[in-house]
Parts: C-alpha cells; sequence; structure tokens
C-alpha cells in the first residue's frame, strides 16, 4: 500500500462527516485539552503526527456496517459518537481504523468545542497566543507554542505576558495566508513592531500547516472481507490504549440487530448501572459476556464468530431480560454493602444474575416473603465466600460454563443451589484454618476487608441500611506521639500500631451509630449498648476494656473470629 497525502484544511472541511466516518468497531474519544493542544503544537513546530489507516468501503457495501461520526463538538456529559446517516451518499466511503484520536482533535480544534469539568463547567474553543514567542525547552512536556482552550479571546487579567488569542478555526475561512494577516491587522495595530512581527509569522505558519503541507497521510485498506479488516484493525490498534474485545464486537453487533442499535443500548446500560449506588466501574466487555451468559443455547466465548446474526438476533430477541437480570442483581448487592473496591470479580454476579433469570421470579430481589429472603441471604453468603476464595480468578470461562450448567441441570429452582455450585467449584463450602490465619491479617478497609466482616453476621437484615467499617478501639488514639505518652515501650507501641487496623478491631455499624460513636473510647461505648450487642459484633469477654487492655482485646477477638469462620457452612 502506498501514503495518500492530503492537507488537514482539505480533510476536514471535504472529508470528515461527508465520506469518512467511524467504524462501530472504534472505541469513543478520549482525549484530554491538552493533548489537542499538544498536537497541534507539533504540527506547528515540524514534528510528525503519524499516519492513517482508512478503510475503503465500495457504495454498494457501505450499509452493511454501522457508521458514526466524528464528534464536532465534544461534551464530557455526553462524549458519545452519533449514528451517521449514510443514505444520501451515493460514493464509496471511508472508515478510519487507526487515527480517530488525532484526526477528532484536529477536527474540533478547527470547527468545533471542548465542553469538560473543573469545579464547573466549561465550554471552550482553541486558541493560539499570537504575541507569545516559539521558544525551544530542554523539558519535552513545555510545548513551544501557546495553544489554549478558552472561553473567550480576553486576556489572563493576572497574567504579565503579552496576549492576543486568535481563534484557530478562523484560519479555514481564508485560502491566502496574506488575507488572514490583513484579517487581524487593524486589531493589531496597537502593539509593537516586533509583537505585530510574531503575530504575522505565526498566522502565516499556522495557515501553512493547515492549508498547504500535505500532513495527513493514510494507508487505504481496499478489502471488503470484515474479518480482514477486524484483524487489520486490531494490530493498528495495539500500541495504543487498550482496546476493549467488546469494541470489535460492538461493531458486529451493530450492524445485525435488527430493531435496537447495540452500539447505543450497550453504551447506554453500561453507564446506567455504573450510576447504580455508589459507583461501579463495569465495562463493555461485562455486559456482552453477560448476554451471552443469560441467553439460552449460546456460547460464552469471547470470539467473533460467536457474534454471527443467529446468536446476534437471540441477543437483541432477550436484550430487555438481560438488563432487568443484571439491574436486579446489582441493585441486590449494593443492598449487601457491595462495592466496586469489594467486588473483585465482577464475573462472579454471572451467576446470580442467571438464577434471577432462570428462576422467573420478577419480584425476587424486593420481595420480602421468607423464602426470598433466605435466598437472598445464601446468595450474599455465597457471593462472599467465593470472593474471598477466588473461585473466579484464572479461567473464569470455565468456572463461568461449569456453573451455568449446574444451574441448567436443577429442576428446581426455588432455593439458590448453592450447594451444586460450591461442589462445582471445587469445595468452597467452607474455610480451613489455613485461610481463615490469612483472613484474620486483612486490614482495614482493603478489597476483602468488609467481606470478611459480612460473615460475622448471618442473621442481620442488611436490606436498605448502609453499614461502616468501624474500629471499635478508635484510630484516632493510635499514633506514635499519643502510645508514648502513655508511658509504652517500643515493642508495645509497635504492636498496637499493627493491631488497631487489623481484622479484630473493625465492625460493622449502621452508618447513624458509626457517626454517634465517633471517636469514643470503647470502655466508654460499650456500657450504652443493648444486652445482645456482645454476641453480635463478637466481643470476648473481658474484666475491663480500657485501651491498657488493647492486646488482649484483639487476640481473644481474633479467636472467636476464626470460630465464627469456621462455622460458615452452607
Amino acid at each position: 500500500m502506498s501514503y495518500n497525502p492530503k492537507t488537514i484544511s482539505e480533510v476536514v472541511s471535504e472529508f470528515v462527516n461527508r465520506t469518512t466516518f467511524l467504524p462501530a468497531v472504534q472505541r469513543e474519544y478520549v482525549w484530554d485539552t491538552w493533548g489537542i493542544e499538544r498536537l497541534f503544537d507539533s504540527l506547528m513546530s515540524d514534528f510528525p503526527i503519524g499516519v492513517f489507516l482508512f478503510w475503503k468501503v465500495r457504495e454498494e457495501n457501505k450499509n452493511q456496517w454501522a457508521a458514526y461520526e466524528f464528534i464536532r463538538d465534544f461534551d464530557q456529559e455526553n462524549p458519545h459518537n452519533k449514528e451517521a446517516n449514510l443514505n444520501g451518499i451515493n460514493q464509496d466511503i471511508y472508515l478510519v481504523l487507526d487515527g480517530q484520536q488525532r484526526l477528532t482533535s484536529l477536527f474540533l480544534g478547527l470547527k468545533g468545542s471542548y465542553r469538560y469539568f473543573y469545579y464547573k463547567w466549561y465550554e471552550t474553543k482553541l486558541y493560539l497566543n499570537l504575541l507569545k514567542s516559539p521558544g525551544g525547552s530542554d523539558d519535552p512536556e513545555e510545548l513551544a507554542y501557546e495553544f489554549s482552550f478558552r472561553r473567550s479571546p480576553e486576556p489572563d487579567r493576572n497574567s504579565s505576558s503579552p496576549q492576543y488569542w486568535y481563534l484557530v478555526g478562523n484560519i479555514l475561512n481564508f485560502e491566502d495566508a496574506e488575507d488572514a494577516k490583513r484579517d487581524i491587522k487593524e486589531q493589531l495595530s496597537s502593539l509593537s513592531e516586533d509583537q505585530r512581527d510574531n503575530a504575522n509569522t505565526l498566522i502565516g505558519r499556522l495557515h501553512s500547516k493547515i492549508h498547504t503541507a500535505r500532513l495527513l497521510n493514510y494507508y487505504e485498506e481496499k478489502s471488503q472481507d470484515y474479518d480482514k479488516v477486524v484483524e487489520v484493525f486490531i494490530r493498528a490498534n495495539t500500541g495504543g490504549k487498550r482496546l476493549e474485545y467488546s469494541d470489535i464486537l460492538l461493531s458486529t453487533a451493530t450492524a445485525k440487530w435488527r430493531r435496537l442499535n447495540a452500539r447505543e443500548e450497550i453504551h447506554r446500560f453500561t453507564d446506567e448501572i455504573n450510576k447504580a449506588g455508589s459507583g461501579y466501574s463495569f465495562g463493555k466487555d461485562f455486559v456482552l459476556k453477560a448476554s451471552l451468559y443469560l441467553t439460552d443455547g449460546l456460547p460464552i466465548q469471547y470470539k467473533v464468530k460467536n457474534f454471527n446474526r443467529p446468536n446476534l438476533e437471540k441477543i437483541e430477541d432477550n436484550w430487555e431480560n438481560i438488563t432487568d437480570c443484571i439491574r436486579s442483581t446489582i441493585f441486590l448487592i449494593g443492598k449487601f454493602g457491595y462495592s466496586d473496591k469489594n467486588l473483585v470479580s465482577k464475573a462472579a454476579l454471572l451467576p446470580v444474575a442467571l438464577y434471577i433469570h432462570l428462576s422467573g421470579n420478577k419480584r425476587f430481589v424486593s420481595s420480602t416473603d421468607k423464602s426470598d429472603v433466605e435466598n437472598q441471604l445464601h446468595i450474599q453468603k455465597w457471593l462472599a465466600v467465593a470472593l474471598l476464595k477466588n473461585s473466579f480468578g484464572g479461567s473464569s470461562d470455565t468456572t463461568l460454563k461449569n456453573l451455568q450448567e449446574v444451574f441448567n441441570a436443577t429442576s428446581d429452582l426455588a432455593i439458590f443451589p448453592y450447594d451444586l455450585l460450591n461442589k462445582r467449584l471445587g469445595g468452597v463450602s467452607s474455610f480451613s484454618q489455613d485461610e481463615i490465619d490469612n483472613l484474620l491479617k486483612v486490614n482495614y478497609c482493603t478489597k476483602y476487608s468488609y467481606l470478611i466482616l459480612s460473615l460475622l453476621y448471618p442473621d442481620r437484615d442488611w436490606k436498605d441500611n448502609v453499614y461502616h467499617e468501624d474500629h471499635i478501639f478508635p484510630k484516632s488514639e493510635f499514633t506514635e506521639a499519643k502510645l508514648k505518652r502513655r508511658g509504652y515501650d517500643d515493642a508495645k507501641i509497635k504492636s498496637y500500631l499493627q493491631g488497631f487496623n487489623s481484622l479484630a478491631n473493625l465492625q460493622l455499624l449502621t452508618e447513624r451509630d458509626n457517626l454517634k460513636k465517633n471517636a469514643t473510647p470503647f470502655n466508654e461505648w460499650l456500657p450504652k449498648r443493648d444486652a445482645n450487642f456482645k454476641g453480635r459484633h463478637h466481643i470476648p469477654k473481658m474484666v475491663a476494656y480500657d485501651f491498657d487492655n488493647f492486646l488482649e482485646f484483639i487476640e481473644k477477638r481474633s479467636m472467636l473470629i476464626s470460630e465464627q469462620l469456621k462455622k460458615v457452612l452452607f
């Protein structure tokens, strides 16, 4: 293949969103304003900006693949690309396989805007300070030219440097550089001769880089074989930001769904579930994997061949049920206190979603029926143990397939089949002493601490309550200075500092109780608790609970926790 050289003005004015679009396989735009400013600085500084890869799609094939517009006005609140309408285009089109981030940056820098949030919302356009003399620097991060996304051309009040902010996009209005200079001549008239010369030099250079120099060089892929094009795309993008495999599969799904737009549906739903509770970080990979897992008769492996038209039509027909089951599962685990931090394997949610799907109980998550509540608690405990034992690490596809087979072979799903699932997982129904010893080493607010603590309260009503990890002996007292003032020697201080964040000094309190307790010394706070408090929270029997007895407390409570974890049986 040979290069096709084009000027920037030619591409952004005649190609982008006219005959040149983005395939659904492309991930979304991710550059910030600094990246765009740096790109324009590279152009002005004669640095190469890389080559591009365009896929030429023949006119008769253009409607086989979903195409998306380049973003002209970027908005952090709504960063998704719109689907392109190709109906009025009676010619071959191009889909950009490599270079969409750079091309989008050039497009919105010259023709659009960038809206972002930094303490408040800013809607900005790209400007160039014509009064800054370009200078070299040993710092590779320092730009030679002063490009900046700004709300207006008004000079910065607190800056002592000379400023004349020129809207970069205005350069597109002039085919001749002299006309561009003449356009601002009157505004520069009050400046010094050196400043006018600097401004005219920069205008001339900017015009040359946009209108004259053929800086955009692209290869043209002409194959109409989609699988080959996907392979070309993967190879072209392996050096950049990690590409989710779902981005590739989305293009196939979008092209083959009949009624719904797969890309928009999956983006929308992923955004929705990530806003649930205190917030999650589910990716499109998770949603697509769930789509395969929750649709009867489909393979669960990520392979392009598994996303053929019949399979995708099954997913589309099942989409409402898929989203309902995932949504219910996330709502349920949120009620149990699971968060993005302690949900160490998102794949572990899929068997729960599958149970909700196969049980046919639409009210399961909100139900207060005794049997449903018992099942919910079974799920809460099963999930905690499976996560603590890392049951979904390694070959998760094999694990998920094995559990799917358990559900499909179980005729009565009135009870969550935890025993059968545990057997298929290789016996995760209890903890060995070695495992318990390791769990006791877990510290405050780490990814496993909440999971372990949740197992200490088997009879707790988790739903509709928010629980906090609380230091039984308040952590504010565990500073080296305070411990020295108590007269403790170095060895005792070291033991106190090692123990205060340990599992043995942690309990789960409701948000209200935790705020009321605050930093109250434990020996003052405990007598005000109800008669069953010690039993519920596995507080050891001791003569006194003052601060001097902390190490005794840690030793005895570790033993109680160990005994409770041995009882975690299904």
